[in-house]
């Protein structure tokens, strides 16, 4: 299966020639789901005895199914947090799968992991945590919300009257997802600050006055948000820093989403607080222009994540040897076999510098300014609120939930843009409104202007 023959060198040539094209597509195909029985009928059996062979795969894979797929970097793709990856970075991800490294450890990966550190040092400059501060990549925000939370949920457990207690988490109903999600893992439960905007030193307070004595015992922790995924709202940082360093809870900043903007001079100001944090989370796969899949977590303490996380085996004891010294990514959060997915926001930091970087962060909160200019400009449409960040909540007026689902999806099967609906709190109610999510510095004011006019016809 390793041999190398001349259909190996020609199929290592098509898949260089296809990759080489897509690097360059400013803007691809917005390719749309089939069902599953559709795929098959057009595909067929294709995981058989005797193999179908390369071309024929490859060939069925240009065709029909990256046309069943939404390029994440598509200009007109704002919907969800999307992503656009560096030129650079893509074809270094080429390089690091090609490398075969493992980058669990240092007397393995040792070249590799040098790189993610470089990098790894640049993000920790980002959020002006103190000296000694230092964090590892991971396969997105989860990964590194759960990392955080069980390093967290260790410390507080070193007071031995915490063993055997269920741990409690404090976070708003802005925060993502994986917050509720990881605290499930961990077996911990979550009470939720009932507010989708900014949650304020004072909302915390107010929630820790309401706890019962045996709650405040099982609180261990605060997560706050630099930048909800729903709005780009951050949190009030440097007021629930106060309340955690004085209540000596452990405070943890989910900024998957919006820890890009730490490079934006324009508005790192609004994060002020984050370096008071005990761990943070930033995802470069999404404003920091690296391919699937890059997060990040980062810990003032990291010693204490590696207590938390290092695994113990025979077999791995060779790697803590004095002869294998060297930092060992997988001591630092959940994964033990890791690839060096660093690496690409390595090369693209290296080619094109961090000024480079900024620029491009500025340019997405850019564009969610001129987004807003121009919904209040247009007299069908109006602003849920001032854009945050680089998203912007606007509604149509007189719409309905389902005038919402049906452009949205007369768009999509246009092949013409992504940008799908969400729900705003106001109060007790709920209303469905439109969600733009800028990342891409290539998507244009004709594109904005595009998606906008496409509300009149629908």
């Amino acid at each position: 299966m390793h041999n190398i023959d001349m259909d190996s060198v020609e199929m290592t040539l098509d898949v260089m020639k296809y990759a080489l094209n897509r690097i360059t597509m400013i803007s691809p195909e917005l390719g749309k789901p089939k069902k599953e029985e559709e795929l098959k009928a057009l595909v067929g059996e294709t995981v058989t005895e005797k193999g179908i062979g390369g071309e024929k795969a490859f060939q069925l894979f240009k065709d029909v199914l990256i046309k069943a797929t939404v390029p994440i970097d598509h200009p007109r793709h704002l919907a969800f947090v999307p992503a656009s990856p560096t030129r650079a970075s893509i074809m270094f991800d080429l390089v690091t799968s090609a490398s075969s490294i493992h980058g669990a450890y240092w007397m393995e990966g040792a070249g590799g992991i040098f790189c993610e550190n470089e990098a790894m040092k640049w993000l920790v400059s980002l959020t002006r945590l103190p000296k000694g501060a230092f964090g590892v990549f991971t396969s997105g925000g989860t990964a590194a919300n759960l990392s955080a939370m069980v390093t967290a949920r260790e410390n507080w457990r070193k007071d031995e009257a915490n063993v055997g207690e269920k741990g409690l988490i404090i976070t708003s109903i802005g925060a993502h997802s994986s917050v509720k999600s990881m605290a499930k893992v961990i077996d911990a439960d979550v009470l939720l600050i009932e507010t989708e905007d900014c949650m304020t030193q004072q909302d915390l307070q107010n929630k820790l006055d309401q706890l019962t004595p045996h709650e405040r015992k099982r609180l261990f922790a605060v997560v706050g948000t630099g930048g909800t995924t729903n709005a780009g709202i951050i949190d009030d940082l440097n007021g629930i820093a106060t309340i955690c360093e004085k209540e000596n809870l452990w405070f943890h900043v989910d900024a998957a989403y919006g820890g890009g903007a730490l490079a934006a001079d324009s508005v790192r100001h609004l994060f002020n607080g984050i370096e008071r944090a005990d761990s943070i989370t930033i995802d470069p796969h999404k404003w920091l222009f690296s391919p699937y899949d890059c997060g990040a977590i980062i810990y003032k303490n990291p010693e204490l994540a590696r207590e938390a996380h290092s695994q113990e085996g025979s077999y791995l004891d060779i790697f803590k040897d004095e002869g294998a010294q060297g930092f060992n990514p997988s001591d630092y959060q959940i994964q033990l076999t890791r690839r060096v997915r660093g690496l690409p926001l390595w090369f693209s930091l290296a080619m094109h510098g961090t000024d480079k970087y900024k620029w491009a962060v500025e340019e997405g909160l850019n564009l969610a300014q001129l987004a807003g200019r121009l919904i209040t400009e247009n007299e069908n449409v109006e602003l849920v609120r001032e854009p945050s960040l680089s998203c912007v909540l606007f509604r149509r007026k007189g719409w309905t939930p389902e005038d919402y689902r049906n452009w949205t999806y007369k768009n999509h099967r246009d092949g013409f843009a992504l940008v799908t609906p969400t729900k705003w709190r106001t109060g007790d109610t709920f209303e469905t409104v439109a969600r733009f999510c800028f990342i891409n510095p290539d998507t244009t004011e004709a594109d904005i202007t595009a998606i906008l006019d496409s509300m009149n016809l629908s």
